[in-house]
This record gives structure tokens, C-alpha cells and sequence, in this order.
């Protein structure tokens, strides 16, 4: 028999303390070592060398803004280039680096960025569609893999994660990031930080994170991109900022400041933002780069010509330019008439010095440029496996009326849509290494997972907008919608006749990946009018009728949700979208994702979102609407609520049980529920605690997420999934924007989504 030690209590505090001590000691004497080392380099260093190491440049690789630095090269040389990003590939990474660390004075390291967004070569959903996984392990790896990658490409640096809390869906890049929760966008940001970065930044699979974009950007007024941003100091430090937080505090080496405003003052010259809050209050030690010529665009505000924003951001706490190069072209000369201070500059060279140091590039510059790890660690069949994996687990199943999902794998399918046979727009929007050839249809994955047991017989049925303007906007600079040359009646009526064939429809629609994303803002957020009227006439065949949604934003879809059979959200699925979709609308996977941004049924709600405060004339749906708020012509209530989401199988709720219903100080209240599986498939269930504060100092949100279980569970299978609630979980900002709680009545709700829950109340002193 295997006897086990019993380590007492103190035993046991003592040897934590301990380590904690001596982790503490070893980061004290890491740190100092990097301080003597950047220390002993900048005695050594020009101005021009200093003032060189602020200026982050592109070499066009990459483009996404409408400058391209020249000169590079000869710039590189002298030392007045700090990083490079845009290019990839080791071959060119090494040929830029030797030209850094064995043609310039002091042979000082680039480092290499690229938007890596939701992986590098092996591309995986949309961030939007990421974070319907609810899963932080499989979102960590993703980034992971993502890093490796790009690390085998010669990356150490990459604009990721975008963090933004979006309540706007017009807004393209809602896209990018994780919804409409703090909470949720919190644990997501660290787990995508984790990812990047792993236990140390000098591993050679590890990148720098660059989280973005700071501050508010989510809040675009009128969801337009690049938009005035304005809003309370409660709003922002209750539901914006965060994220943002929980990147600082998960160790992220790097932040990006964004392009709004923030309380009149752009966040790229915003003293208050980028020194007082991050640095000071949150303890940041990280750099600051700016957005894509975020320096230059200071002057369209209104606060002065170049010279003048340059040394404004300076002044503020920004430490890079990205593109601009307004502090390579004006800092020398702000410094000699005293609009700043040599101080200053230092400061900034010495946070872009450390994070090289971080990164371990002093000690090899080439520590990701490896041509074997070229070969071997990019797009490999683990690599396509996990995206096909993680795809899965991100789709939303919207609607299943009469069980029209899962498909048998027999019979006719008609297959139709501008998506349904179409490589491009399976990677979705901000895909730069991403290879289109690579990926696999929707045609191809129905055929690759049902094999000849099914009949597929394809029509296209509509190109992605017959919008004049829509389309031009959307495909600028050359891009193609791969649009078919027949009038749309005559796309239509093929389809209908192919419908008639089969014994069901998929249709492919939605968004192309050109409709989301930056600069990609919609007023409209309907399916495009042309994919309606398709749809609307296959509907007319009588045959059920399955849309697979492709979107990177949620849509307004009340004619989809009351005329299809079924909706499955697949957002853009990356790499392996045909196959994941495939074991999805086959039964190979039963789908679980949860949405986590409400999608409305007009856009005339916008914004929309679960965690709205109350009004003073709140409107429940009874009795008289007059007088109340709301809507004269349609309800209050969205279309699908945040944290919502079907499955092939039924779950149900018991009542919530609490161990007491009465509490004080740091007591810790435990809620439990039963759930049962009452359906015929296996399936997992994200399991959502929202807390209600009825009475407080400051109006409150009607409810708040504030943790969530994944489990799954056989049919006919019960489980009591339990949540801890400690005073943590009630805290929040005050009127003096102290973060604390109050005592009083709490409600604590535990459903399947934000609007379908059980709750129970709870009393709570100090």
C-alpha cells in the first residue's frame, strides 16, 4: 500500500512563501541585470540611435494603411529603425536582421511584427467565433500554435489580442475581438496573452503580445470605424477597461494605442491614459506603440501640425511610432527648442530596449529564424487538426426546428450560395499569411466527411451583393467578389431547380470576409438583399431549408430565424471550414458555442447588450407599453441574447440551491444546480452564473456574467455543476470609482444564456 504524506497547513504556507520569496528574489536580480545591460548600451548610444529605436516601419509586405516607409534599408544601417513589421518568411527576416545586427554601429536587433490575429499560416475562426468556444484552454492554444508558427516564419512580435469590448455590431471589428462582457472578454484576453507569450518571452516558440487597441476603441460612436469615442469614467472602468487590465496583469509586453478620443484627447497623445492609468495605476512595464500612423492623424484632430503631436504622444508615454515616423523627423528638433525633454526620450528607448531584452534578442537575434522549423511547424496535419477542432466548437446552432439537424449522410443535399464553393472566404477578414488554396471548402468538406453515401448537387444561387456601392466599397483595390456574370433572376432560378432535386437545402450566405473587419463598418446588418431573395425562393420550394451563416459580426436575422428549418452561425471558420462544418451538419460533433454579443432584430436597437442598466420606466412586456421604454413598432428584446446557443440534444435546469441565504464578510456562498441531459445526443453545455445587485450606491447593470462550466453529458445523464461566489464577484466601481462592494441583496442567476436562467437571493452584510 502507497502511503501518502500529510503536509500541514503551516508546513505547507511556509514552502509557498518560500517559493514565492525566491521567484521574487530571482525577478529582482533578472531585472537588474536587464537594467545594467540596456543602462550600459544606451551610454553608448546617439540621439539619432535613441530617436531611431521609436521608429517602426513597413516594407509592404503587409499593408494596412495607405503609407509605405521607403528607404528602409539604408535607414536599418544607420540605426534609425527600431522594428519592421509587414514581412515574414525566414529567408527575408534574416536578410533585414543581419543588416540590423552586423551593418549598423551597435549592432543593435529588429524586432519583427505582423498582424497575427487568429493564427499565422494555419488560420482558425474568427476571434468573434473563437470566443463562442467558451473553452480558455482550446483559445490559449490556438495562440499558441499561432506563436509557433510564426516564430518558425522569424516573428517575435504580434498585434494580438484585440481586446476592445464591442456593443455595436456595425462596427467591422467586433469581429476581432471577444463581444460585449468585461468579465468574459477579461478571461479571454488572458488566455490569448498566455498563448502568445508562454512561460518566458526567450522561448523560441514564443512571440511578444501587443494588446489592442488602447483605450475604448469598441465604443466607435454610430459603430463607424476610426470614430469619436465619448463616454462616463464609470462606463469605462466598469465595462470597457477590464480587458485590458487582465492583459497587463497576465504579463502582456506590449500595448497599441488606438485612434479615438478618449474625454477629447486622442488616445495616442493621452497623458492620462497612457502614463497615469496604465503605467502608473495599473503597473504596466511593457511598451507603447501606436496604431498605423495614429501619430500623424493626431493633426485631423485638431491638436497641431506633426512636430507639435509627435512630441505630444512623447510627452503622454508613447514609446513607438508605427509608420509615421514623425518621431524620427521632428523629435531632434522638438528636444532643441525644449517642447521635450532628453529625459523623455530616454525613456521610451530604454522600454523598447527592454523588450528586445525580453525577447532575448541581445543574446540571439536570430533565435526565430530557423529554416527547419520553417518546414516542419507550420500548416502541419496536428496543426490543421486543431483548427478543424476549434472550429468546431465555435459554431452557434441559432435554430433546429423538428430536428432538421443533424443531416443523415444519405440522400440528395442541394448545396447553394456565394460560400457554399469558395476557398477565399473560408479564412475570414485579417488573414495575412494565410494561404486560400490551402483551405477547405464547404463542398469539399460535405464530400470529404459523407463520403458517396451523399448526393450533392451544387448552384451557386447569388453572388455576394448586387449592391453598386456596397460592392465597391467591400472589394476595393482590385479585389474580386468572384462575381458570376449571369443577372441575379437568372442565379435564383438555377438554384430553385436544384433545390427541387434534393431532399434538402444548405445554403451557404452571408457576409464576405471584405464585409468585416477594420475599415468594414455596415448600416445595414442584414444579409445582403440579394442572398435574402435567394433565400426567400428556396424557401418557397418547401424543402427544409439549413443556412450555414458565414458573419463576422452578429446580424439582425428575424426573416432567417422565422422561414429557415435551421441556422447554424460558422462565423468564418478558417483553414478547415469545410470539414468542421461537415461534422457539424452531419452529427460528427454536436455543436455547443454560445454567442457573446447579443444579436438584435433590427439595427435600430443598436446598441444592444445583456448587461444594460435599468431605466426609470422599465418595460417588462405587460400591460400598456405607453410611457415605458421602448419601442412603438418592434419589442425591446433581442433576437438571440448574449451567452445563447442550441444543441442537437436538451438540457434541463434544476432550481438553484444555496448552502445559505444569509452571509457576512468573507464568508463564500456556493450555488448549485442539477443538469440534465433530456435529449438523444451527447453534448456539452456551457453553464452561465450571472449576479444581479438590486439596491446599490450607483445604478447597477441588471445582471452581470461572473463565471461559467463547460461539461458535457450523455443522454439521459444528470450532473450538479456548483459555483463558489466570493465577495470578489460583487465588487465594482463607485461614484469615486473605488472598486469595492456593498452590502446588501444579491441575486444569483444560473441558465443557459443571459435571458433563460434560475435564480435565488441571497442577503450579504459586512
Amino acid at each position: 500500500m502507497i502511503k501518502y504524506l500529510s503536509i500541514p497547513k503551516a508546513a505547507l504556507m511556509a514552502v509557498l512563501a518560500l517559493s514565492f520569496l525566491s521567484a521574487t528574489a530571482q525577478k529582482k536580480n533578472d531585472d537588474a541585470k536587464m537594467n545594467a545591460f540596456v543602462t550600459n548600451l544606451m551610454s553608448k548610444m546617439t540621439l539619432d540611435e535613441k530617436i531611431g529605436q521609436l521608429n517602426l516601419v513597413t516594407m509592404g509586405r503587409a499593408i494596412t494603411g495607405s503609407v509605405v516607409n521607403n528607404g528602409v534599408e539604408e535607414r536599418i544601417k544607420k540605426g534609425e529603425i527600431g522594428g519592421v513589421f509587414g514581412v515574414y518568411g525566414t529567408e527575408y527576416v534574416s536578410k533585414i536582421q543581419d543588416l540590423a545586427v552586423k551593418e549598423s554601429r551597435l549592432h543593435i536587433p529588429l524586432i519583427f511584427g505582423l498582424d497575427v490575429i487568429h493564427g499565422h499560416k494555419t488560420i482558425f475562426p474568427i476571434p468573434l467565433g473563437i470566443s463562442a468556444t467558451w473553452d480558455m484552454a482550446l483559445i490559449q492554444e490556438s495562440a499558441h500554435i499561432a506563436a509557433k508558427e510564426a516564430t518558425a516564419e522569424g516573428l517575435n512580435w504580434v498585434f494580438s489580442p484585440m481586446v476592445d469590448i464591442a456593443r455595436d455590431p456595425r462596427w467591422g471589428r467586433i469581429s476581432e475581438g471577444s463581444g460585449e462582457d468585461p468579465w468574459y472578454g477579461s478571461q479571454v484576453a488572458k488566455a490569448m496573452v498566455r498563448g502568445y507569450q508562454g512561460d518566458d518571452m526567450k522561448n523560441g516558440d514564443a512571440v511578444m503580445a501587443c494588446v489592442k487597441h488602447f483605450a475604448l476603441y469598441g465604443g466607435a460612436e454610430a459603430g463607424r470605424e476610426y470614430n469619436t469615442v465619448d463616454m462616463s469614467i464609470n462606463k469605462m472602468y466598469q465595462d470597457y477597461m477590464p480587458p485590458y487590465k487582465a492583459a497587463v496583469d497576465a504579463g502582456a509586453g506590449s500595448f497599441m494605442s488606438s485612434f479615438n478620443t478618449i474625454n477629447g484627447m486622442p488616445a495616442t497623445v493621452n497623458k492620462w491614459l497612457l502614463t497615469d492609468l496604465l503605467r502608473k495605476q495599473w503597473g504596466f512595464k511593457g511598451f507603447v506603440v501606436s496604431d498605423y500612423t495614429a501619430v500623424n492623424e493626431v493633426t485631423n484632430h485638431g491638436l497641431g501640425d506633426l512636430q507639435t503631436v509627435s512630441a505630444l504622444a512623447l510627452k503622454a508615454g508613447l514609446d513607438m511610432d508605427m509608420v509615421g515616423e514623425g518621431f524620427l523627423t521632428t523629435l531632434k528638433k522638438s528636444l532643441k527648442e525644449g517642447k521635450i525633454t532628453q529625459q523623455e526620450i530616454d525613456l521610451a528607448c530604454r522600454r523598447v530596449l527592454e523588450a528586445k531584452y525580453k525577447l532575448g534578442l541581445f543574446d540571439n537575434p536570430n533565435k526565430s529564424i530557423n529554416a527547419d522549423r520553417e518546414k516542419q511547424d507550420v500548416l502541419t496535419a496536428d496543426n490543421r487538426a486543431f483548427a478543424r477542432k476549434i472550429a468546431e466548437h465555435s459554431f452557434v446552432l441559432l435554430k433546429n426546428q423538428a430536428q432538421t439537424l443533424p443531416l443523415k449522410q444519405s440522400g440528395t443535399i442541394a448545396l447553394v450560395g456565394p460560400l457554399a464553393d469558395n476557398h477565399s472566404e473560408m479564412l475570414g477578414t485579417w488573414v495575412i499569411a494565410g494561404d486560400p488554396s490551402k483551405s477547405v471548402s464547404v463542398m469539399e468538406g460535405i464530400k470529404n466527411v459523407a463520403g458517396n453515401n451523399v448526393n450533392v448537387l451544387y448552384a451557386k444561387g447569388a453572388n455576394f451583393t448586387e449592391d453598386s456601392l456596397l460592392g465597391a466599397r467591400a472589394f476595393p483595390f482590385g479585389l474580386s467578389q468572384m462575381k458570376d456574370k449571369r443577372s441575379p433572376q437568372e442565379l435564383i432560378d438555377e438554384a430553385v431547380e436544384t433545390a427541387k432535386k434534393a431532399d434538402v437545402v444548405v445554403a451557404v450566405v452571408g457576409e464576405s470576409a471584405n464585409m468585416t473587419g477594420e475599415s468594414s463598418s455596415r448600416s445595414d446588418i442584414t444579409i445582403p438583399k440579394n442572398q435574402r431573395e435567394l433565400l426567400k425562393a428556396l424557401a418557397k420550394t418547401g424543402k427544409p431549408l439549413v443556412i450555414v451563416l458565414f458573419n463576422g459580426r452578429p446580424l439582425a436575422l428575424p426573416w432567417e430565424n422565422e422561414h429557415a428549418s435551421a441556422i447554424l452561425d460558422a462565423w468564418a471558420p478558417g483553414t478547415e471550414a469545410g470539414n468542421a462544418i461537415a461534422d457539424v451538419l452531419f452529427g460528427n460533433y454536436n455543436p455547443a458555442g454560445k454567442i457573446t454579443a447579443t444579436f438584435p432584430l433590427s439595427v435600430g436597437q443598436i446598441p444592444i447588450y445583456y448587461n444594460h442598466k435599468n431605466t426609470g420606466r422599465p418595460f417588462n412586456g405587460k400591460g400598456s407599453a405607453k410611457f415605458k421604454s421602448d419601442y412603438l413598432d418592434i419589442s425591446n428584446d433581442p433576437l438571440y441574447p448574449f451567452g445563447y446557443g442550441l444543441s442537437y440534444t436538451t438540457f434541463n435546469y434544476s432550481d438553484v440551491k444555496l448552502n445559505k441565504t444569509e452571509l457576512k464578510g468573507n464568508e463564500t456562498l456556493k450555488a448549485t444546480v442539477t443538469i440534465t441531459n433530456t435529449g438523444k445526443f451527447a453534448g456539452e453545455e456551457v453553464v452561465q452564473l450571472y449576479i444581479s445587485d438590486p439596491v446599490a450606491s450607483v445604478s447597477r447593470a441588471v445582471k452581470e456574467l461572473k463565471n461559467f462550466q463547460k461539461i458535457s453529458l450523455q443522454p439521459g445523464e444528470s450532473k450538479e455543476v456548483s459555483f463558489n461566489v466570493t465577495t470578489s464577484d460583487l465588487k465594482f466601481y463607485n461614484n469615486d470609482l473605488v472598486y469595492d462592494w456593498e452590502a446588501g441583496q444579491f441575486i444569483v442567476q444560473i441558465g443557459t444564456n443571459s435571458s433563460d436562467t434560475h435564480s435565488a437571493a441571497v442577503q450579504w452584510s459586512k
